[in-house]
């Protein structure tokens, strides 16, 4: 996913208070899965060679002027921290994914938990201007990271955009309201970050 500007006639912010974020209700559960099979394959995400069914999780509906919905954002929370599994926007320049980021980040603030993070591939370069450009880092490069998805979810497809082989996983993250440690260079497969306190999930 990438942040463009908008392309309608209309300003950024114009365009910004046309979108409205909602958590994911009953109603919204096959629009939701839906979506996840056009964007994954299946409802049932891979990273970090675990498994996990983003159809089910709580998450975020971003929805029109006219009330249609046009994106979503899953998550799942554990150890103090909220990790987004999927975020998806079907328009794009409308600042869809900002909002269901900006939610998922006042959410998960005001829930108490210090981190927000994610996974994504090495193929997605878009994603990667959009989630630095939205304020998180880069914190952890897992060189074959999708060589290790691939086996627990075998239809990972070999390329993934632009025809890029797919191969390596990368996560972002953003520390809400705690102090992050300096002078720690990122390397291969880690990531600075406090030891984990149990939490209660969002």
């Amino acid at each position: 996913m990438a942040a463009q500007e908008p392309r309608l006639g209309l300003s950024s912010a114009t365009i910004r208070t046309m979108i409205r974020v909602r958590p994911i209700e009953r109603g919204d559960r096959p629009w939701v899965a839906r979506r996840l099979e056009d964007a994954f394959g299946d409802v049932i995400v891979a990273r970090k060679g675990v498994l996990i069914d983003a159809s089910v999780l709580p998450g975020f509906v971003a929805t029109d002027g006219g009330g249609r919905p046009v994106g979503l954002l899953t998550y799942d929370a554990a150890h103090g921290e909220c990790e987004v599994v999927a975020v998806i926007s079907t328009q794009e320049g409308r600042g869809i994914g900002r909002a269901l980021m900006d939610a998922a980040r006042d959410h998960a603030a005001a829930a108490g938990y210090r981190r927000l993070w994610l996974i994504t591939t090495n193929d997605n370069t878009r994603a990667f201007r959009f989630y630095q450009l939205w304020g998180m880092d880069l914190c952890a490069f897992y060189r074959h990271g999708v060589r290790r998805s691939r086996e627990v979810k075998p239809s990972l497809p070999e390329r993934g955009a632009d025809g890029i082989p797919l191969d390596h996983e990368l996560e972002f993250e953003l520390f809400l309201g705690a102090t992050v440690r300096s002078g720690m260079p990122l390397r291969e497969g880690t990531q600075p970050r406090p030891e984990p306190s149990e939490n209660a999930d969002l």
